[in-house]
């Protein structure tokens, strides 16, 4: 795993973390919780799947800064094999690939919560 969070780039990967973290942190505090407002628990599910989302569009964004980068060296005069060509193109997926998983995380604890945990 470690590898992986390093080759897919510390910045991105990084902030793909904290929202996770964020992510189930909310999601620990609205079941822990259970005596909320339900403006306050509808506010606070919301940010549930409004992080996982923002995790996807995050690890997007990572992936296409590194293929623009990619891209940028190719379009410069670079001689790329195709197997360097292809290695690049998998590293630059690692930020899609977690982003992807954070939203499928987010969108279960929202699920579970709302389905479950309806107090």
């Amino acid at each position: 795993m470690t590898k992986y969070f390093i080759e897919g780039g510390p910045l991105f990967m990084g902030m793909l973390t904290i929202v996770l973290l964020a992510v189930v942190a909310v999601a620990v505090v609205v079941i822990i919780q259970g005596e909320q407002s339900k403006k306050t628990r509808k506010l606070r599910l919301e940010a549930i799947r409004s992080l996982g989302l923002f995790a996807l569009v995050l690890g997007m964004l990572g992936q296409f800064i590194g293929l623009f980068t990619a891209f940028e060296l190719i379009g410069g005069g670079m001689d790329v094999s195709p197997q360097l060509m292809a290695s690049g193109v998998k590293v630059s997926m690692i930020t899609t690939i977690y982003g992807m998983i954070i939203f499928v995380i987010s969108y279960l604890l929202w699920l579970s919560i709302k389905l479950f945990h309806n107090k």
